[in-house]
């Protein structure tokens, strides 16, 4: 029943808002949806914790320890961000910038954006994560194209394209790891591809097979993650796009992409005995990583710079997941966790601070300080979070991938310390002014939807402080099911 609340409530009220999207009250409408959806994941969490691992619908879906917590950390930034969408949304058609046709593509597409992540999460069925992240692509692009400007619809059309290509790749991928299932678990036909099964016989499927499946599965799914060099739709989209998109691309997409690397790093690695797929995260990881804080020295844009920081953070959890074992996993999953909620709070304050310029331009947003204190105080918390200042809890992520990289990869450890360091420096430069500078702002029609922010913020500072025993033992035993060398 939890299940299907879960998915069955985002995907009511894409159809919902398809019919009445257009009406006054949609922005809150979208807000009881999600409300419902995030309730549901709850249920399914306290059923979870009460009987453990769940196989349900003809084994089509299965809710473990690894995907749990990014079932309710989804259905949870899904919320806040409609909160934060209802004044900004709104903002947006004062200014002209939406219809109401558009207002009620918007509220469509979130809706079953949230239902596509949702389902990639909870499935069982490696054909069905393809589709479930291929109808990720497909109703963002709408929701990246939004505003029909020649940058949005520029925006949308690279998203499309690197992501089709890359998604075409995950398909290759997954017919071949289909191909290599089909000789152990034959006679069970579709069922092949059910991940649980093939984690079970993994140690006796066709290694060269199954190695040339990851190769296409992680270059098809790493596009989707932002990692290097397949990465450039995710700055435009980002930046195009209305913010709150922004936040749930960077909070939930990248995320539950990441999550299908994984999912079949642990196959191809029990099959091949060897480190092969770990290497190639790491190398990914890396490149992504020093790319994106190169790129951040480049950018004029406010969302763009915090899209390359999106990069930069995924490049750091690849590695970590790359380097494996219970440690690295763990600090690999705490950081997911922290990277979803401080980024998308960022985005939640960069986004009133550029309706509050008229520009997403940093040269034009100065003083958010003076006109607005709480926009301004939770841009440079979040900000100072997401570089990794103690005691929020990217510090005590970055800290753990750090320490084991030392042990385990220490020549790995000289490029994260200049890349972070060349981080802060690009960030910080950026933002103070931002915040401390001489106002050039406006007021705003509507108040801003500052309680997302803060909340969001509030959790990251408590997990850098104290992981509470229920949450630790849900990375622990993802990190032990994850494994690695």
């Amino acid at each position: 029943m939890e299940l299907l609340l879960l998915l069955g409530l985002p995907l009511a009220g894409a159809a919902v808002f398809g019919l009445l999207g257009a009406r006054r009250e949609a922005p809150e409408i979208n807000v009881v949806f999600s409300l419902g959806t995030f309730l549901a994941a709850c249920a399914l969490t306290v059923r979870v914790i009460r009987e453990g691992s769940l196989l349900l619908w003809h084994e089509q879906f299965f809710i473990d320890p690894f995907n749990l917590f990014l079932v309710t950390l989804t259905a949870f930034v899904a919320l806040t961000t409609s909160l934060f969408s209802r004044p900004y949304m709104r903002i947006e058609s004062v200014h002209g910038r939406v219809t109401p046709g558009r207002l009620r593509l918007y509220h469509s597409m979130y809706q079953l954006f949230s239902f596509t992540m949702l389902l990639a999460l909870t499935t069982n069925n490696m054909g069905l994560l393809w589709v479930a992240m291929e109808g990720a692509t497909l109703s963002t692009v709408l929701l990246v194209t939004l505003y029909r400007t020649p940058g949005s619809l520029e925006a949308g059309w690279k998203y499309f394209i690197l992501c089709g290509v890359g998604i075409a790749q995950a398909l290759f991928g997954t017919i071949l790891l289909y191909f290599a299932a089909e000789k152990v678990l034959g006679a069970q036909g579709v069922t092949a591809l059910l991940w649980t099964h093939l984690d079970a016989v993994k140690s006796t499927l066709e290694p060269s097979v199954l190695a040339l499946a990851f190769v296409f599965l992680l270059v098809g799914y790493g596009t989707k993650v932002g990692l290097a060099p397949l990465h450039n739709w995710l700055p435009d989209a980002h930046a195009e796009g209305p913010t709150p998109i922004s936040a749930v691309l960077s909070g939930l997409l990248l995320n539950v992409a990441l999550y299908a690397v994984v999912r079949c790093k642990i196959l191809v690695e029990g099959s091949l005995h060897s480190t092969l797929p770990s290497r190639m995260l790491m190398g990914f990881g890396l490149l992504s990583l020093v790319l994106a804080t190169l790129f951040l020295w480049r950018q004029r844009d406010i969302k763009r710079l915090f899209a390359y920081s999106s990069i930069e953070h995924m490049g750091i959890a690849t590695f970590a997941f790359g380097m494996g074992g219970p440690v690295a996993n763990f600090a690999a999953l705490l950081h997911m966790t922290v990277h979803s909620l401080t980024k998308s709070a960022i985005f939640f304050t960069v986004g009133h601070a550029a309706q509050k310029a008229g520009s997403q331009l940093m040269d034009d947003i100065r003083g958010l300080i003076t006109l607005s204190p709480t926009v301004g105080w939770g841009l440079m918390m979040g900000s100072l979070a997401i570089l990794g200042m103690p005691p929020f809890g990217v510090f005590a992520s970055e800290f753990l991938i750090l320490t084991t990289a030392m042990r385990e990869q220490p020549w790995a450890t000289p490029i994260l310390l200049a890349a972070l360091g060349i981080a802060f420096a690009a960030i910080f430069g950026r933002v103070q002014p931002m915040v401390f500078g001489e106002t050039r702002l406006r007021r705003l029609p509507h108040a801003p939807a500052l309680l997302p922010v803060f909340t969001h913020l509030a959790i990251v500072l408590l997990l850098g402080l104290y992981i509470p025993p229920y949450l630790a033992d849900w990375y622990r035993a993802a990190a032990r099911l994850i494994g690695g060398p």
